[in-house]
């Protein structure tokens, strides 16, 4: 989250929407006598889509509805800040934003492609817009040079992480 208008998360609210989505999502389905399992035991991170509070919830909204199943980030980021990359069976807990945590998601699939490899199929996976690789790319070039924390510069060619999830646990709103 990079626009300081978003809200970080509280860790409560996170731990508590860990334990509700985890129960929900039925990640503790093994015996009690195996004990739990890692990926029940360890809350995954919490974070927002986009990089400010409008963007975060309209796609955080996306989500909800159904329609984004995927996203993309920058390769070199993960690179430059020693996270690891994305893998199969990672979950993540989807925060709006206001920080509050509204969805558990688990990645389903991963790619690391050349920007300009991107598909039609990703773009509408992405559900953002019109859903064309064209206007993908428009928006994604946008995003890439303004969000760029470590001086990677945009490239056509620079390798892009191409993720695609489930929605495992959504939360209404709190009115």
């Amino acid at each position: 989250m990079s626009d300081p208008d978003l809200v970080e998360a509280s860790d409560a609210a996170v731990e508590t929407f860990w334990v509700e989505a985890r129960r929900r999502a039925k990640l503790e389905s093994l015996p009690g006598y195996l004990g739990p399992s890692v990926i029940a035991s360890v809350r995954p991170p919490a974070w927002a889509f986009g990089a400010d509070r409008v963007t975060a919830d309209e796609l955080l909204g996306l989500v909800l509805e159904g329609t984004k199943t995927a996203t993309a980030s920058a390769a070199e980021d993960y690179t430059a800040t020693g996270e690891p990359l994305p893998e199969r069976g990672t979950l993540g807990i989807v925060l709006d934003g206001s920080g509050r945590p509204r969805a558990l998601i688990g990645v389903t699939d991963v790619a690391v492609v050349a920007f300009d490899e991107v598909g039609e199929d990703h773009a509408w996976a992405e559900g953002e817009g019109d859903r064309t690789l064209a206007q993908w790319r428009t928006d994604h070039e946008r995003f890439f040079t303004v969000q760029d924390p470590t001086g990677r510069g945009f490239r056509p060619d620079m390798p892009v992480v191409l993720e695609r999830f489930r929605l495992l646990h959504p939360r209404a709103p709190r009115r």
